[in-house]
């Protein structure tokens, strides 16, 4: 079962590799490094506050290109503990989840594969966080783990990362492919 699953992925791999070659054009978007945490009169760390999203960066209901897709992130939900009605299923958090759902459209002429996996998610600290498909299962099965969007489609999904829980979402990029360089968008 196992071997079966690690050649799904490596199939998959081959296929985003094979899907991507053809439409190199991004929008991509340098991102910016918080500052290190402030000590109080105590000697103790503070966060540092959330940084303020810059003048015109994308954010909800904005859509973003990378690549051959056409994202939306339509909302983010913060502060969820576990995710999932099944037992067996059921994921708690180490700290925190946070779900951004967001539409994926493929602009293209040809089918093309949507992973999870090649999205990341960015803290107040600047802090790269990959998503959990195991967690996200529990939301929306068909396109926890991969999609795949023929011409003129769309998809919705629910992506799920796991931060500490005294993070801030700061901003998302999202990739076409593993090879994209991806489209920020921010969340605050």
């Amino acid at each position: 079962m196992i071997a079966v699953i690690v050649g799904l992925c490596g199939f998959g791999a081959v296929i985003a590799v094979v899907n991507s070659g053809d439409d190199k054009k991004t929008d991509t978007t340098a991102s910016s490094v918080a500052a290190a945490p402030a000590p109080d009169t105590a000697g103790a760390s503070v966060a540092p506050p959330a940084a303020k999203p810059s003048p015109g960066l994308p954010g909800l209901n904005t859509p973003v290109r990378d690549g051959k897709f056409e994202f939306v992130v339509t909302g983010v939900q913060v502060g969820v503990g576990e995710v999932g009605d099944n037992p067996y299923l059921q994921r708690k958090a180490q700290g925190a989840y946070t779900i951004v759902s967001m539409t994926v459209k493929n602009t293209s002429n040809k089918p093309q594969g949507f992973s999870p996996s090649d999205q990341y998610l960015f803290d107040g600290q600047n802090r790269k966080f990959e998503n959990d498909s195991m967690a996200a299962i529990n939301l929306q099965a068909d396109t926890s783990m991969y999609a795949n969007i023929n011409p003129g489609n769309t998809v919705t999904a629910q992506v799920v990362f796991d931060l500490p829980a005294d993070a801030v979402p700061s901003h998302v990029m999202l990739h076409d492919s593993m090879f994209s360089g991806g489209a920020k968008v921010t969340l605050q």
